[in-house]
């Protein structure tokens, strides 16, 4: 019986690799994501293992010590983090020579050549959804005959034809028993959600059309193909047995609210189990359904405004003008729904003043929390390509998108704005968002009435200011988009 370990390698201290449908960076402050698209297929095969090195705190040595009785490993690799990949498939090999590495993730998927170049010690790409092609790998299926692969034969690159996407999304196994054996939840921290937290996906793909939106374009598809409200509600009620110290689930579809009568029904699925969950939404989710899922235990929606102006919303494709994002705010928060609103600077075209405009936006809506990104130009996605048309990348390497620590670097400018001007623009964001006097009184309050809580903001206190403080030192070496 052959053994198979998906793996999530060891990278920059604090990089979240596995990131579900977040971006792969380092963050202001420690934040991993579960890595659900490697758990899914080790669901799938027996006497797999799933290892999770970052958020594990495993070192490179611990984990090619793990990693060496495995005939198969499976690794996890992403645009920032495929050169690292490559020198720990590169050792794996050295210890083990008869071992057999595939990479999978959106940039195998999408540059599956050019990733089979990257090392002589990958054997095989996974292209597209992966999951029943990392399954027939690891049964033994000979790799000419596994659809959605590519690997060498006599020195040159072979594509396989295209794996069909999983159209019924119930015949996926749950990924929490994968969890419950592989991974410690208390490892994992995003800081909008509660902790423990834990999150799974209800469904795959996203009928938005966001340009710079990596997982719909590359691997999920603009179709949002789903779970059934009673599978879903299921796998929820088994993992609230399985962690009864979990305090909050997260749905991690890239919109969970896309399929409205959906949503409502697994919320109502949901209301018995009596727990806490939460969600990624668009802007633009009516006043009704936004009360029923709050009746059915939703606490905090994470909600991409990307920018506050409307003239960069419809470059980016967004969908959903400002007027509706200012109403569904205030719906949300009449309800008392939590929101963690995300924003990016550098989309097209970013000029000092839709900045501005953002970050008054922002100051504006007065949501909970926010976070702050980098527009991220990943290969697959248009936003690459009218990168790569307009000349707006900063380096001759497309896909050199982090700094050595890992922060994100900006890789786009644009005339009369240079990416040391957007780098720059974050901190400025975030001072000038936080260092209100709302914001102070609901982190205080927040502090106040949790212990628990108090230390945690504390440690992201700290966390937060370092990292800005690095950001304010990449700048005065040169760095930011050197």
């Amino acid at each position: 019986m052959t053994r198979t370990l998906f793996l999530s390698p060891p990278s920059f201290e604090g990089f979240d690799g596995g990131a579900g449908s977040r971006y792969q960076a380092k963050r202001e402050i420690t934040s991993y994501w579960y890595p659900t698209w490697l758990a899914q297929p080790a669901a799938l095969v027996p006497n797999a293992r799933l290892l999770d090195c970052p958020p594990h705190s495993v070192g490179i040595e611990t984990c090619l010590r793990e990693a060496q009785p495995y005939d198969h490993v499976i690794v996890h690799t992403s645009t920032p983090s495929l050169r690292n990949d490559c020198r720990v498939a590169e050792a794996l090999k050295q210890r083990n020579p008869s071992v057999t590495i595939g990479f999978v993730g959106a940039h195998a998927a999408v540059l599956p050549a050019e990733t089979l170049k990257a090392s002589p010690a990958i054997d095989w790409v996974g292209r597209k959804e992966f999951d029943f092609t990392c399954q027939e790998v690891a049964a033994g299926r000979p790799l000419a005959e596994v659809d959605g692969l590519s690997f060498r034969r006599e020195g040159k690159i072979v594509h396989n034809r295209e794996r069909e996407l999983i159209q019924d999304m119930d015949a996926l196994p749950w990924v929490v028993d994968v969890y419950k054996r592989d991974l410690e939840v208390e490892k994992y921290f995003i800081g909008y959600l509660l902790h423990p937290y834990l999150s799974l996906y209800t469904g795959r793909g996203c009928p938005a059309q966001c340009t710079f939106c990596l997982w719909p374009q590359t691997i999920g598809g603009h179709k949002y193909r789903v779970r059934s409200p009673q599978n879903v509600a299921g796998e929820l009620a088994h993992a609230k047995k399985l962690f009864p110290q979990v305090k909050e689930f997260f749905f991690d579809d890239d919109t969970f609210t896309a399929n409205l009568p959906r949503a409502r029904e697994i919320a109502r699925q949901l209301k018995p189990l009596g727990l806490t969950w939460s969600c990624n939404s668009r802007a633009n989710v009516n006043y009704d359904t936004l009360k029923l899922m709050k009746e059915c235990g939703l606490r905090l929606l994470l909600v991409g405004y990307e920018s506050g102006s409307e003239d960069i919303l419809k470059r980016v494709k967004k969908g959903v003008t400002l007027d509706e994002m200012r109403v569904f705010t205030q719906a949300c928060q009449e309800l008392g729904i939590v929101i963690h609103g995300t924003f990016v600077l550098g989309l097209p075209v970013e000029t000092r003043e839709t900045i501005e405009q953002t970050i008054r936006f922002a100051q504006e809506l007065d949501v909970f929390s926010i976070q702050v990104s980098l527009a991220a130009p990943y290969p697959g996605t248009e936003l690459y390509e009218m990168a790569r048309q307009n000349g707006w990348f900063a380096k001759q390497d497309k896909t050199d998108i982090l700094l050595g620590d890992g922060l994100q670097q900006s890789t786009l400018e644009y005339p009369g704005l240079s990416k040391e001007e957007i780098f720059e623009a974050v901190e400025q964001f975030y001072r000038r968002y936080y260092l209100r006097p709302k914001p102070v009184l609901r982190i205080i309050k927040t502090m106040l009435e949790d212990k628990e809580v108090c230390v945690r903001r504390l440690r992201e206190g700290y966390e937060f200011f370092r990292t800005l403080a690095q950001r304010r030192d990449e700048v005065a070496h040169g760095s930011a988009g050197a």
